[in-house]
């Protein structure tokens, strides 16, 4: 029989109702500093929040289309214009010129993330005082003229709430970590500030840290801002959200089942989920079981452009992270022809699972992205899902996660007194569970210890699988497929995340690339789950506009290829030449 679900709600307590009202008292008391880390001018009026519907999660507002940081008045014209019309690449080009300066630059995303903030809940930390004065040392610095600019010198970027920054808190989610200050740096966030970076906000996730909700009892709910009825994804919702509100120019989340490919799917933004270990994820707030690695988690890049998440990607790995970060591989970044040897790459398409059936505007968005591909001449070829495997991918993630049977992620909710969120009391489990056929009872039944072991066998079985049948027999490039059967949905409905939990599984470089849209004209036929079918329903009309996107991977290590590959399909789907 399979193990039980990694995260057994029903039994843990919600806490005495003292144990309550102390939790909701730290809550009321961080949630009066957040508030006061907003400066007063950079706050929304009331005729602002008049042409929306509340409360917001409930009601689809469509905040990007209001522009809101328009209608403000809080950023000047210049402000708009550094935050809505430039890449990364161009903000770094003008970094370095003395076009802008850091401060200008820093200024204007600080006031577009406290307007994100007040809107969709997307941060956690706030500090745009130190940011600013870090900025002005910046100028001064490149002022004087004395050595070369570093990569990211005087870009503002923002970062996960697991990644600790010297003097803030890195709550992960959790009551019980409020009040506890980093007494130094995690070693992605080190490295950001060896390279130039400005760090400035952290943002929010998941109470666990394990749902596709980016929803806590400490800092809220994250909204999506396509749409603030849906879900922002998580567990780097916050990330997503920031993003695509152009909060941000560059944000780091981590991804361990898909927690930087679902939200920039949810969100449609571009994500990254490198080779784990390739950026360095050490340093970090623990929320799990302290030194199981069972599952390994990745820290990766999103943006609203595709090169950003390449320009981040090889800034931090030519830093060799390994320097400082023990858990980080030493493997330089490879520098790649500028163009592949054929100008034709040999696509693999991903199948559909039957237990996890694509929604109609995902499957119609995979085939139009398939004839678009093919009418530009590269060669597709499909996998069959007996080949893929995806199934046994599933079992394995499960049993891997239930490795610490919940008892750590419980503990850190209960010792509070704090209740449950939603996402992680309903939390999904795979559509075949208790049904198990690659991970059977003769694994499932064994001790920890030689579990572990086990599982380790069956997923080593699975890479040399998928490198044998799949990688080496169909000499395939690259292979596209969907996030998620779903584009973002309702809240609390995300499920499993089976269409990403495989690549974690085999360790892939994937990334995510925005393209097409929910239309309730296209597809305009709701569909309803069937019984025991994971995951939400197909609204038309609630998930129209919704952005959808397309999973892009390679195998293991191979990540100078996946984003060179990502970038020729990202442009060819795009329209634009190559």
């Amino acid at each position: 029989m399979a193990s039980q679900n990694p995260i057994d709600v029903n039994t843990a307590t919600t806490g005495r109702p003292g144990d309550l009202q102390e939790w909701e008292k730290i809550v009321a008391q961080k949630k009066e500093r957040s508030k006061n880390d907003i400066p007063n001018e950079w706050k929304l009026s009331a005729e602002i929040f008049s042409e929306l519907s509340l409360p917001l999660e409930s009601h689809p507002n469509r905040i990007l289309d209001i522009d809101v940081p328009r209608k403000s008045g809080i950023l000047s014209t210049r402000e708009l214009e550094i935050t809505d019309k430039y890449s990364v690449a161009e903000l770094l080009d003008r970094l370095a010129s003395g076009t802008f300066t850091s401060l200008e630059v820093t200024t204007a995303f600080c006031k577009r993330a406290a307007i994100a903030q007040q809107l969709l809940s997307c941060l956690t930390e706030v500090f745009f005082s130190e940011a600013l004065e870090r900025a002005k040392a910046l100028d001064a610095f490149r002022a004087e003229g004395k050595q070369p600019l570093r990569p990211l010198h005087g870009l503002p970027i923002s970062i996960k709430d697991t990644f600790k920054v010297k003097g803030q808190e890195a709550s992960s989610g959790y009551v019980s970590f409020l009040g506890t200050k980093a007494e130094s740096n995690s070693h992605l966030v080190e490295m950001l500030l060896e390279l130039g970076a400005v760090v400035y906000v952290k943002t929010n996730i998941p109470q666990t840290v394990a749902t596709g909700d980016s929803h806590n009892n400490i800092f809220g709910r994250t909204l999506n801002p396509f749409n603030t009825m849906l879900t922002a994804g998580g567990s780097s919702g916050g990330e997503g959200a920031l993003i695509a509100f152009r909060g941000s120019p560059l944000g780091i989340g981590t991804d361990l089942a898909g927690s930087v490919r679902i939200p920039a799917a949810c969100c449609g933004t571009y994500g990254f989920r490198p080779t784990a270990a390739r950026l360095p994820a050490g340093g970090q707030a623990s929320w799990g079981l302290p030194g199981l690695r069972a599952m390994l988690v990745s820290a990766g890049p999103l943006s609203n452009d595709f090169n950003g998440l390449e320009i981040l990607t090889r800034a931090i790995i030519d830093a060799v992270p390994a320097r400082t970060d023990v858990t980080a591989l030493d493997i330089p970044w490879r520098r790649l022809a500028t163009s592949p040897s054929r100008s034709r790459l040999r696509i693999g398409i991903f199948p559909e699972e039957p237990l996890y059936p694509l929604q109609p505007p995902v499957k119609r968005a995979l085939a139009e992205a398939v004839q678009i591909l093919q009418e530009a001449g590269h060669e597709l070829i499909p996998i069959a899902p007996s080949l893929a495997q995806l199934n046994a991918c599933s079992e394995v993630a499960w049993e891997l996660m239930a490795l610490d049977p919940g008892r750590t992620l419980i503990g850190h909710i209960t010792s509070s007194g704090e209740p449950f969120v939603p996402s992680v009391s309903t939390r999904e489990a795979p559509a075949n569970f208790g049904k198990f056929e690659f991970v059977k009872t003769d694994v499932t039944d064994l001790d920890p210890f030689h579990r572990y072991a086990a599982l380790n066998l069956k997923r080593d079985e699975l890479q040399e699988s998928w490198t044998r049948n799949i990688w080496m027999e169909k000499k395939l490039d690259v292979i596209i497929g969907p996030v998620a059967r779903s584009s973002a949905v309702v809240h609390d409905t995300f499920g499993w995340p089976f269409y990403t939990v495989f690549v974690n599984v085999l360790d892939y470089p994937a990334c995510v690339v925005p393209f097409s849209q929910v239309s309730k004209e296209l597809d305009p036929t709701a569909v309803v789950r069937k019984s025991g079918e994971p995951g939400a329903d197909y609204l038309p009309d609630i998930l129209d506009k919704a952005p959808l996107s397309i999973q892009i991977f390679t195998s293991r290590f191979k990540d100078e290829e996946c984003l060179q590959y990502g970038r020729i399909i990202d442009q060819c789907l795009k329209g634009r030449s190559q």
